[in-house]
């Protein structure tokens, strides 16, 4: 699942993938991975990124269960 949510903090802060992967010392290509879906970031990993958004981890990592029935 895409993390949209992330992608547009990282635009609103007008950072690039490459800016925030230096703030949080990851590589451009970890950011984009996790934007894509495709990686799992470690919990200190996703602290960092939302330290670094001004986010916290609901608002960029807390996936909502849209098919949950009531």
């Amino acid at each position: 699942m895409k993390n949209k949510r992330l992608k547009l903090a990282r635009i609103e802060k007008d950072l690039t993938q490459e800016e925030l992967a230096k703030i949080v010392g990851v590589t451009r290509q970890t950011i984009g991975l996790i934007e894509a879906g495709k990686y799992n970031p470690s919990l200190s990993l996703c602290i960092a990124i939302c330290k670094a958004l001004d986010k916290t981890l609901n608002d960029l990592f807390w996936e909502e269960d849209v098919d949950e029935e009531e």
